[in-house]
């Protein structure tokens, strides 16, 4: 059920080939990420659980006989069947009926609550992870640098073009939703901000059935965006609300209002990294704080054009945001993963990736080029502490992305230096 014009998505060749691989397979990520337009892509037929249509008669249907709403050529896609979670072991009951693969393809926007599912789906229905859209997929990024090529050794030094800080200001503003590609800026850049008020009007409460605070799940999601790409533990998001808002919550509060966020793939945090070493130097755990895409951090801040360019921190931790967000879409492609690094001498390494035989890329983010040498250095310092250890395995890349630099080379002392405009997976 392919649609004209649909615009391919790195996750495409996943989907592919998890439907030869799998019964079923789960599409689940933040509203508004592409999900029902690339599950239609590859699906022959479908059932959109969440129609108006009839009085919600599609819902209605779900919940007398959950069965019967997957009979139809396959693959066939079920969208939004968190409204009705049994419609998981009804697909998972049905995956054990039918010989083959590839017979349905599930959408959700939510994880719903766990008394809904009664079976895990293990081995029946496979789980892939659907973001906004990385700048490649976007045709922001010329894609002429790979990150798998530099984990490969295959890099060539080039030109990339210059590019202007109010350019990479409004990438950030509208963020990466399919939806809004073919608007103009001024009416894409609304679209984060009618996101955030559909979820504290609607979503939040769906979630799970229960009533909350709705001004303490909006100072939260303040403190989350002034905490954008920084490493706040619980206790310093209930701190930083007393601080800027003269609000009190308590920290159970703080960490049931996040578990809600996760739920809805709202917010999606950056693991710390261990390289597996006997170090003397303790790692630490804590998480690096994002939203699904930096755009809602904007919107919750208020962010114009303007004001961003008046705070250059602000707008360095929105951009290491960006960054991060696409880093994560290349990785996954080739099934590695996204970390940080920090360690209690306050040594950090921005972001860490992981392939998945262990080897692994240190990068730092700097927006422009005038701290280029200073996060080379660190680099190369932090390194060379890591493979002092004894189990200490050395970086295959090192490198620093950039937002104004216009060219893609590698340094003398070996480290890279990448324009996010010219990154692709």
């Amino acid at each position: 059920m392919g649609r004209k014009q649909y615009r391919p998505r790195l996750l495409d060749a996943q989907v592919v080939q998890y439907l030869r691989a799998f019964g079923a397979i789960c599409i689940e990520g933040v509203k508004f990420s592409g999900k029902t337009m690339t599950s239609l892509h590859h699906s022959k037929s479908s059932f959109d659980v969440g129609s108006p249509v009839a009085g919600f008669s599609n819902r209605i249907l779900a919940l007398t006989d959950p069965l019967i709403i997957l009979e139809g050529e396959t693959p066939r896609l079920i969208d939004e069947w968190q409204e009705v979670p049994a419609i998981w072991d009804a697909v998972r009951y049905e995956v054990d009926q039918r010989e083959g693969k590839g017979h349905f393809i599930l959408t959700g926007s939510s994880t719903p609550p766990y008394k809904g599912v009664y079976h895990s789906g293990a081995g029946r229905i496979a789980k892939l992870r659907m973001r906004p859209m990385s700048l490649f997929e976007m045709g922001v990024s010329s894609g002429l640098v790979s990150l798998k090529g530099l984990f490969d050794g295959e890099f060539e030094s080039r030109l990339t073009g210059d590019v202007a800080l109010k350019e990479i200001i409004k990438l950030i503003l509208q963020g990466g939703w399919p939806g809004s590609l073919d608007e103009t800026y001024e009416d894409a850049k609304l679209l984060p901000k009618t996101y955030i008020k559909a979820l504290i009007d609607n979503d939040l409460q769906r979630v799970d059935g229960r009533s909350r605070n709705m001004n303490k799940i909006q100072l939260l999601l303040r403190s989350l965006a002034r905490n954008e790409s920084s490493t706040a533990t619980n206790r310093a998001l209930k701190n930083d609300i007393k601080a800027e808002d003269d609000e009190d919550i308590d920290v159970e509060t703080v960490a049931d209002y996040l578990n809600i966020f996760d739920r809805l793939f709202l917010t999606e945090n950056q693991m710390s990294f261990s390289p597996h070493l006997r170090s003397s130097v303790p790692i630490k755990k804590a998480v690096k704080r994002h939203f699904a895409d930096p755009s809602l951090a904007c919107a919750l801040l208020m962010a114009t054009e303007e004001s961003l360019l008046a705070d250059m921190e602000t707008l360095g931790f929105l951009f290491e945001a960006l960054c991060e967000r696409d880093l994560r879409v290349y990785a996954e492609v080739h099934d590695a993963q996204l970390y940080h690094y920090q360690d209690y001498d306050n040594n950090e390494i921005d972001a860490i990736v992981q392939m998945s035989d262990g080897s692994w890329g240190a990068f730092e983010i700097k927006l422009g080029v005038n701290d280029v040498d200073r996060a080379a250095q660190n680099l190369l310092r932090i390194t060379e502490l890591i493979e002092r250890n004894p189990k200490g395995r050395p970086p295959k890349v090192m490198a620093i992305i950039t937002g104004l630099s216009n060219a893609a080379y590698r340094r003398s002392d070996g480290v890279y230096v990448l324009p996010i405009t010219a990154l692709r997976e």
